[in-house]
């Protein structure tokens, strides 16, 4: 189903899975001056495994590009929307969008009900991890290629151990080439479960 997010920004989406949902995740895509788009087969593979287990998915496009500052005030109005009409509201994002679902994570009010990272590139988002992981309390799933040489994913990884978050690391590298839709899964498959239990 498509969905255009009110705010002042052409910020255009896809819901995936049933509207009538209880709960919702708002998928964050990477870098859009790198090609990053709501058709992101990792946004997808995730998406794939909310409806799978009932999770309704909305994968957007963020607006015009603002140096990361709109593109975080594009998620917090993208879960606004999610809020007014889902029960329970999930955060994901991948790479650049991983960066952000947190910063937005730590900026929400409500703040998410669980959130969700592949590869987290929070330095090209030009996020504080450390303040972004201190910022909210909702549970946490990180996952990671140990072969990822692209995202400065370990300051994040080892700042969401101590916090103690569930993070997984998997043999792949920042694409997760052949690996898309087991990575999908591993997000996806434990943001359901954390919405289903809220």
């Amino acid at each position: 189903m498509p969905v255009v997010i009110p705010g002042g920004r052409d910020v255009r989406g896809t819901l995936d899975g049933d509207e009538d949902a209880d709960a919702v995740a708002v998928a964050c895509p990477p870098h859009p001056q790198r090609g990053g788009s709501r058709s992101d087969e990792r946004l997808r593979a995730v998406g794939d495994a909310l409806v799978d287990r009932g999770v309704a998915c909305l994968r957007f496009d963020y607006g015009p590009w603002d140096e990361g500052r709109g593109e975080r005030r594009d998620v917090l109005r993208a879960l606004a929307w999610a809020r007014d009409r889902f029960d329970r509201v999930g955060l994901f994002g991948y790479s650049f969008g991983g960066g952000v679902a947190l910063a937005a994570a730590a900026e929400a009010d409500p703040e998410p009900d669980a959130v969700g990272v592949l590869a987290p590139a929070p330095a090209a988002a030009g996020v504080d991890a450390e303040a972004a992981l201190a910022g909210f309390s909702a549970p946490l799933r990180i996952v990671y290629g140990e072969r990822d040489e692209t995202a400065d994913w370990e300051p994040v990884v080892e700042l969401a151990r101590e916090r103690g978050a569930a993070v997984e690391a998997m043999p792949a590298d920042h694409r997760f080439a052949g690996r898309a839709g087991r990575a999908g899964e591993a997000v996806g498959a434990v943001l359901a479960d954390r919405l289903a239990d809220e």
